[in-house]
């Protein structure tokens, strides 16, 4: 492992300083992987197409580009030169398209026997449907997270790309790559770490699983405790079309609640009744349709009411909690949320505005040692393209 290696970029800090990633730039699940190592401090090189210039896009925070031709043996080669100075390597093709590109495991760990190989992908390296096409919807609905999102009698409602790419994909294939990068501190070998969103995405769900085998959770969906069927735990519209969360599970929660909006009193159905369920969210509907939103969320703040107000992305920035934990960061001219999570000693820069496609060959390849003879006779034979 090359870890410990000094960072040359100026500013950058984190847990994660001194470690070097490639990411062969893809889709989803492999940049939000790089994003994460990137913002803990990692210096994560994207290998770009040589394309027109071009922003890498918010997912390309914190790191640069260089721009490669892989399917040009002197790309292929200056790639593998790279992997001979990483940590690790992240992908997010089909199974086998690396192999046939030539920087598959076999030929990187005959590069760097060391090297961490972070495979990206939606069914995974094995399996009938490994080769097949899918987006996030397909894979959590593989996985059966997707049966279990939407209200009673209605279609399954896909939580935005959040549970298979974000969650499922890109955030635990981050956590196998520290993982495999710690590992190989003890034994000296390097690993290659299938991150399938299949297999995320259920193990994400693994609370659920056991719920339903004990018989506490029912397959009709948006009617159970958290998915919505609880009239303690469910979005309420307010009087001004806008929306306040409720969670009042346990019950000290739910008897501050029920104070605040006033709704007490022995006709008030019982919180667990099941039956009376229906009458029960009608009387909070109607108590939380008197009041604006902000005016609930001032009157819950402070309190362990559990309602709290439903805010847009566009919201998010203005309240005083987000503003008090810096939650959100402009990176230039765009909101984005910061690095989580916190570290006491080693914390993240802020973040940096994603690369220009092929802008920084020139710096990569010099702060990962490359003589500057070397780099005249990569750029001379077409390795790489500079498209500041």
């Amino acid at each position: 492992m090359v870890i410990g290696t000094e960072d040359a970029r100026p500013g950058r800090s984190g847990p994660l300083t001194g470690i070097r990633i490639i990411e062969v730039a893809g889709l989803g699940a492999g940049p939000f992987c790089a994003m994460m190592l990137a913002d803990m401090g990692a210096d994560v090189v994207r290998v770009d197409r040589p394309t027109p210039p071009t922003n890498a896009g918010v997912l390309g925070r914190n790191r640069r580009s260089i721009a490669v031709d892989l399917k040009a043996d002197e790309g292929l080669s200056l790639l593998l030169e790279l992997v001979g100075r990483a940590d690790g390597l992240i992908e997010a093709f089909r199974p086998g398209v690396a192999e046939r590109l030539g920087f598959g495991p076999q030929a990187c760990h005959a590069k760097n026997p060391k090297l961490i190989y972070g495979r990206a992908t939606g069914w995974g390296q094995e399996g009938p449907w490994r080769m097949m096409a899918g987006h996030d919807i397909n894979y959590i609905a593989l996985s059966g997270v997707l049966s279990m999102v939407g209200r009673p009698g209605e279609a399954p409602v896909p939580p935005l790309n959040l549970v298979g790419d974000f969650g499922g994909g890109g955030m635990m294939l981050a956590f196998g790559m520290v993982c495999a990068m710690l590992e190989s501190r003890i034994s000296g070998a390097g690993q290659v770490v299938d991150g399938a969103m299949v297999d995320g995405s259920a193990l994400l769900a693994t609370m659920f699983f056991e719920m339903m085998a004990r018989g506490m959770w029912s397959e009709n969906r948006g009617t159970n405790a958290l998915d919505g069927g609880a009239p303690y735990y469910d979005s309420y519209e307010t009087s001004d079309g806008k929306w306040v969360a409720v969670g009042a599970v346990e019950s000290q929660f739910w008897a501050a609640f029920v104070e605040l909006l006033g709704i007490g009193g022995p006709d008030l159905p019982e919180q667990m009744d099941q039956a009376t369920w229906p009458a029960l969210r009608a009387r909070i509907a109607a108590a939380i349709g008197q009041r604006t939103r902000d005016e609930w969320s001032e009157l819950a703040a402070g309190t362990d009411t559990c309602l709290t107000p439903i805010l847009t992305p566009l919201e998010v920035l203005d309240h005083p909690h987000n503003r008090a934990r810096a939650s959100f960061v402009m990176v230039g001219d765009e909101l984005q949320p910061s690095p989580a999570p916190r570290f006491s000693r080693t914390p993240p820069a802020d973040p940096t505005p994603p690369p220009r496609v092929g802008a920084d060959a020139g710096a990569v390849l010099a702060d990962w040692g490359f003589a500057d003879d070397e780099i005249a006779r990569y750029e001379q034979r077409g390795a790489f393209s500079s498209l500041a």
